[in-house]
């Protein structure tokens, strides 16, 4: 991890800066035009080209019936997982379901004489889920895209997984999702977004990818709707003299674990707490870690913590990262709400770790990264209505607005749009 002192300098002299903001431009020429053969060949072969994609990438020879798993896959794998885990895993559905309840939204009409405008919202119809799978085990990926696709009244839900766990297939199974295709990459984004001879087409695809995920998804937009481009993952702290550095640096680190291009960033206005921490952070990494290659990796490259003058400038820092995932651990955390502008996840207070969003509280974990927060919002159910005008006109309102509709189709110099207005005059 890198100490970078801001004190007395702008953030736009700051090379370190600049870097953590264009971490995120990965270079795709190279995975384009595979991405777009695989793509073209499944919307021209469909299972075929599905299966053989699958054999050359996940090493897994399938035939058209095996696409699908059973039903009784996922509820067996419910079955075996472990009493302590069904239970939290229960938890957690109950706790997103009711967050995302407060989402929905309600159709509205409004009356006038003569004129009754309004707004018809209803659900998507058929969404597909991308749960990355092989090694490792996403059952909150699946929590946190299934559930308010459901609330927001979407009946037709189903899932792709290359090599699907029985973590992720039990999430599935509580999660009411009968429909889970053993295929992944860009072949799996493709077939949901084309259709083939097996898997039915959807109107959108939600969903953590890899490389060729990321650019199969933003490919085939248009054809269907998608969430967002994902880039690398990143967690911000904010934090003051008050702050633990154990539990800053276990913050850190969690966010480190996830690959080599996740970042750790901590800003804060005590020189002693930014290297405690990255004395800690190293400390920590020693007990029996796991996947401490990666973290490793991701905090020597990623890895920055800025000292500045003061928490408001903190946030001005933050503002400008836009990060995923931001944490404010200060004397008093609720002060600083205000000045924050650009970011995925506000975590606000010591006990509220960056982990327990990911997995329990009930806010979407599935977040703008790179920077993207300046512009977009964590997924939810808005992500799946869609919304139609209502427009309703008799004589009466016709008469009261026309005047001023021919005035500005003749402006726009668009005749027939002026005659269509001339003709239901008397």
């Amino acid at each position: 991890m890198k100490i970078v002192d801001l004190r007395g300098k702008t953030f736009e002299s700051s090379e370190e800066i600049k870097f953590l903001i264009k971490r995120g431009e990965i270079e795709t020429d190279k995975y384009e035009d595979i991405v777009k053969e695989i793509l073209y060949e499944v919307k021209q072969k469909g299972d075929e080209a599905v299966i053989y994609y699958t054999e050359k990438f996940d090493k897994v020879k399938l035939t058209k019936e095996q696409l699908e798993i059973p039903f009784q896959e996922l509820e067996k794998a419910y079955e075996d997982i472990e009493d302590e885990l069904k239970w939290s895993l229960e938890v957690a559905i109950e706790r997103v379901r009711e967050f995302h309840e407060a989402q929905k939204e309600n159709s509205y009409f409004k009356e006038e004489e003569g004129i009754v405008i309004g707004q018809k919202v209803q659900p998507l119809e058929r969404v597909g889920l991308y749960v990355p799978g092989g090694k490792a085990a996403y059952p909150s990926t699946v929590i946190m895209n299934a559930i308010p696709a459901q609330v927001a009244g979407v009946k037709d839900i189903v899932m792709v997984s290359p090599n699907p766990n029985k973590y992720t297939l039990a999430a599935a199974f509580l999660c009411g999702i009968e429909t889970v295709y053993r295929i992944g990459g860009a072949q799996a984004v493709g077939a949901l977004a084309y259709g083939t001879e097996t898997i039915k087409k959807v109107d959108k695809i939600v969903g953590p990818g890899n490389i060729y995920v990321a650019l199969a998804k933003k490919n085939v937009y248009g054809y269907v709707d998608i969430d967002s481009i994902a880039g690398p993952s990143e967690i911000l702290v904010i934090a003051d003299e008050t702050a633990k550095p154990e539990w800053i640096a276990a913050d850190l680190l969690s966010q480190a674990e996830h690959d080599e291009l996740a970042a750790s960033i901590l800003i804060t206005d005590s020189e002693y707490i930014a290297y405690k921490v990255k004395e800690i952070l190293y400390q920590q990494m020693l007990k029996d870690f796991s996947r401490e290659s990666i973290a490793r990796k991701s905090l020597d490259k990623y890895g920055h913590a800025f000292i500045v003058e003061d928490i408001e400038r903190a946030c001005q820092l933050s503002n400008k990262i836009a990060p995923e995932h931001l944490e404010i651990i200060t004397k008093q955390p609720f002060d600083y709400l205000p000045a924050i502008k650009n970011a995925g996840a506000i975590f606000l207070g010591e006990y509220a770790t960056e982990p327990l969003g990911d997995y329990i509280l009930g806010p979407n974990h599935v977040l703008p990264t790179g920077g993207a927060a300046r512009f977009s919002s964590p997924l939810g159910v808005y992500d799946f209505v869609k919304r139609s005008s209502v427009i309703y006109v008799n004589k009466t309102g016709f008469e009261k607005v026309s005047k001023h509709a021919k005035n500005i189709a003749q402006a726009e110099g668009l005749d027939a749009h002026k005659l269509a207005v001339e003709i239901r005059e008397d």
